[in-house]
């Protein structure tokens, strides 16, 4: 009997490639099959139990579908105040020099250590009608603490270095020579910054902006204690998929947490794209 030649090099591809397999390689796979892939394949999974007109039914009731509006439409305009605000703060820390410079720095990065649950709380203490800020808010007739304005102000508040810190060290790569270049050449500081300066930018701000968008989305401990949490009104899709579950609907938690990871996934590959474009124009 003869072996093909195909047959016959296959063996010894596959050994090849287990020798290249170092402690290191298999540390890491092991660790991001267990961490990530295990879970998110157990979620799919449970999903196909599902039949596709109940995964229907389910993920588009009228209160998942006020959840998705809420959650997406806030986060949008989360990420789109962080995308200017957080462009002019890199500018800042980038170009000028002011005293406690190194401490505003620092304080950028506090949404990232401090527990959302704390920054929940936080917020909805300062914003409440007796809060520092809310005492002020009241009179006018704005309410922020357990409304939707409350969940935009969450979701600003734990995004925002996602665009600060991707667009700061570009804004520190960019060479201030060109500038001046320009302006040497008559241009006005806007005509500078519109034509120079910001198309570099662009894939940096897209890039955190998206992060931002992301992160928004998958918002659970600050909103959750910010928000009233009422259907129709501020309740977002996270907190669904919990009370879901604390109601033994294990169905309904399936398919709108099936939903947000496939989202997810869409926001995740949009932000590999922008960031290899970015690659691509700083080359």
């Amino acid at each position: 009997m003869t072996v093909s030649k195909t047959q016959s090099t296959f063996p010894i591809a596959l050994q090849n490639l287990l020798k290249r397999l170092s402690l290191p390689w298999g540390v890491t796979i092991t660790y991001i099959s267990i961490i990530l892939l295990l879970p998110v394949s157990a979620l799919i999974l449970r999903a196909a139990t599902l039949s596709p007109q109940e995964f229907w039914r389910l993920a588009t009731a009228p209160v998942a579908l006020s959840t998705y509006n809420i959650t997406f439409g806030t986060a949008f305009l989360a990420a789109a105040i962080n995308c200017v605000a957080g462009t002019a703060t890199a500018w800042v820390l980038v170009r000028y020099d002011f005293p406690f410079k190194r401490v505003l720095d620092a304080v950028i990065d506090l949404p990232f250590a401090l527990p959302t649950a704390v920054a929940g709380i936080t917020l909805a203490t300062v914003y409440s009608e007796q809060g520092w800020i809310g005492s002020f808010l009241t009179p006018l007739g704005i309410r922020v603490s357990f409304t939707r304005l409350g969940v935009a102000v969450a979701m600003v508040f734990i995004s925002v270095p996602f665009v600060v810190r991707t667009v700061q060290p570009v804004l520190q790569e960019l060479d201030y020579n060109i500038e001046e270049a320009a302006w040497s050449l008559g241009a006005s500081r806007w005509q500078t910054f519109w034509r120079v300066v910001l198309p570099p930018l662009v894939p940096a701000i897209l890039t955190g902006t998206t992060q931002a968008f992301a992160r928004a989305v998958g918002e659970y401990g600050s909103v959750v204690l910010i928000a009233a949490n009422i259907p129709y009104q501020d309740l977002i899709a996270p907190i669904l998929v919990f009370q879901s579950l604390e109601q033994n609907d294990m169905a309904g938690a399936t398919a709108i947490g099936t939903v947000l990871l496939l989202i997810s996934l869409v926001l995740l590959l949009a932000v590999n794209v922008l960031q290899s474009w970015r690659q691509r124009y700083a080359a």
